[in-house]
């Protein structure tokens, strides 16, 4: 899937630093900057409501935007989020410039499909996933929304590797020296102790047989040399 550049209204900034800034968020905005791309800083601000509503796309910063700073319109993409510590909330955007085809380094989130197609995740094992996002260099006009991986057919102890991923044309993984992991299908801890208590019953069972086995032995040569000492008394 790929990820359009969408329109996001934006608002000239006079005031900058500290006192600017509360005034933006007490008009209900987000004050943001725009730089990059050989230009000079703009300092602006975004709509509180709207950018809460990209944010909880997923995809925010992976998405190219059109911003439009009262009737001029800049192709951006967000590079940072400043958020509250404790409200979570978002404080300050930055946004970078990008010409229409210009290539970028940004973390593309990975999904995982059909879940319910997996003989291994039936069975009770667990999706372990190494990597959320996988960061990738690629043109800003064909940026990917996300990557998908389909889960179909895969049993516990498989692995998925990011050569498993499809990518788009001029799209690569920063990481090329190496197929790295992206996710693997595990036991689940119940199935580990479960294995865990059938290999100590085997052993104990084994070790058993084994004592077993040696008292025979004992018995045997104990019968043998009572044959001999009663054909020496003949």
């Amino acid at each position: 899937m790929m990820a359009e550049a969408h329109e996001l209204k934006a608002w000239a900034r006079e005031r900058i630093g500290t006192g600017g800034a509360r005034a933006v968020r007490r008009d209900g905005r987000v004050p943001a900057i725009v730089y990059g791309d050989k230009g000079n800083p703009v300092s602006v601000a975004v709509d509180h409501a709207e950018l809460i509503k990209q944010l909880n796309t997923g995809h925010f910063q992976s998405t190219v935007y059109m911003l439009d700073v009262d009737g001029k319109k800049t192709r951006v993409i967000p590079r940072d989020v400043q958020r509250d510590p404790v409200k979570d909330l978002p404080l300050h955007v930055d946004f970078l410039r990008v010409s229409a085809h210009a290539t970028i380094n940004l973390d593309v989130p990975v999904h995982f499909l059909n879940e319910e197609d997996s003989p291994g995740l039936k069975r009770g094992g667990v999706l372990n996933i190494v990597r959320h996002e996988i960061e990738v260099l690629c043109p800003v006009d064909n940026i990917p929304e996300a990557f998908e991986i389909d889960l179909t057919g895969l049993d516990i102890g498989d692995t998925i590797h990011v050569s498993a991923i499809s990518m788009p044309k001029g799209v690569t993984p920063t990481i090329d020296d190496r197929d790295f992991t992206v996710a693997t299908i595990v036991a689940s801890s119940a199935e580990k102790a479960e294995e865990a208590e059938e290999a100590e019953a085997a052993e104990a069972e084994a070790a058993e047989a084994e004592e077993g086995e040696e008292g025979e032995g004992a018995e045997g040569e104990e019968g043998a040399e009572g044959e001999g000492e009663d054909e020496s008394k003949e």
